[in-house]
């Protein structure tokens, strides 16, 4: 009982620290966004930092159970890790120069409800009419936070939240489309071989746009760098495996509600980011919408 007791405490600690870890990531960019570095530099030196670290994994880890993996799988993986993690950090990153962290935390928190809407669509699965409704709550959630915003901030918010929606809508199809692929590679090897081609798509996009400027920036650009790619990126996706493996994935989709409200308490720290209460009451129906789809689709 008590060993039982422990192995999920420990991953109810690890999904907690997980979470409130990739969700400071929207912080460290926004700190970074004041020492005048642009999204794509500063994307490069998170990914770059975190690299080395991926291919050890990629190295020393062996494939998932007894499939074989194909040449064509290969290619399915490319395509993966350049529309989930490339695309989606790609227009994350675009979008914070335009939106509060707490709000690009709430726009991408609703990732689920587009799962559900592409695996309905694409794959034809069920779409219960309690998920529509979560879904059509979610959606009024993030209308209600901006509404409040545009007074606020201007037109500009709309390009950021669309950018942020982007972000959110790749990863989503990511996650539809690779769940077949990971059981054969494994999750650690999958999401190392993942990061490794996001990794080389940014550095082919810099090389053709950018001016090679990458020794010229303040210190602080480069540790934020190194922050983010240890304590938003590397870190936090081996404490969530953990977590989702000690206690299920339906079990740690409950603690995902934790992302936004940890990301507009970091920013109200670290940032000055004020949110109002009507923003406050959108972001408590948009958790309640995604945490009924989450539960809809355990």
């Amino acid at each position: 009982m008590f060993k039982k007791w422990s192995n999920s405490g420990i991953g109810i600690l690890f999904a907690i620290l997980g979470i409130i870890l990739f969700s400071a990531k929207a912080v460290m960019v926004k700190l970074a966004y004041t020492y005048n570095v642009d999204h794509l530099t500063l994307l490069l030196f998170r990914m770059g930092f975190a690299l080395p670290f991926y291919v050890v994994i990629a190295i020393y880890t062996k494939p998932n159970g007894p499939q074989k993996i194909k040449s064509k799988d290969y290619l399915w993986l490319f395509l993966f890790g350049f529309l989930g993690y490339y695309l989606a950090s790609l227009f994350d990153f675009m979008g914070l120069r335009y939106l509060k962290a707490g709000l690009e935390r709430i726009i991408l928190f609703i990732y689920p409800t587009i799962v559900v809407l592409l695996s309905w669509l694409f794959f034809k699965k069920r779409l219960a009419r309690n998920q529509f409704l979560a879904i059509l709550i979610t959606y009024l959630g993030v209308l209600i936070t901006f509404w409040d915003e545009i007074g606020i901030s201007g037109d500009t918010v709309y390009w950021g939240g669309f950018l942020i929606f982007l972000s959110a809508f790749t990863y989503a199809a990511y996650l539809v489309g690779s769940g077949w692929l990971i059981p054969k590679f494994g999750v650690l090897r999958f999401t190392a071989y993942a990061m490794i081609i996001s990794t080389l798509c940014i550095l082919v996009h810099y090389t053709v746009i950018a001016d090679f400027k990458l020794f010229n920036y303040p210190k602080e650009v480069y540790y934020l760098g190194l922050a983010m790619a240890l304590f938003s990126t590397l870190i936090p996706s081996f404490l969530v495996s953990s977590a989702i493996k000690r206690l299920g994935a339906s079990t740690f989709s409950i603690f995902g509600s934790l992302g936004p409200v940890s990301t507009i308490i970091l920013a109200f720290f670290f940032l000055d980011e004020r949110i109002t209460y009507l923003q406050v009451f959108g972001m408590f129906v948009v958790i309640a919408g995604v945490t009924l789809v989450s539960r809809k689709k355990a």
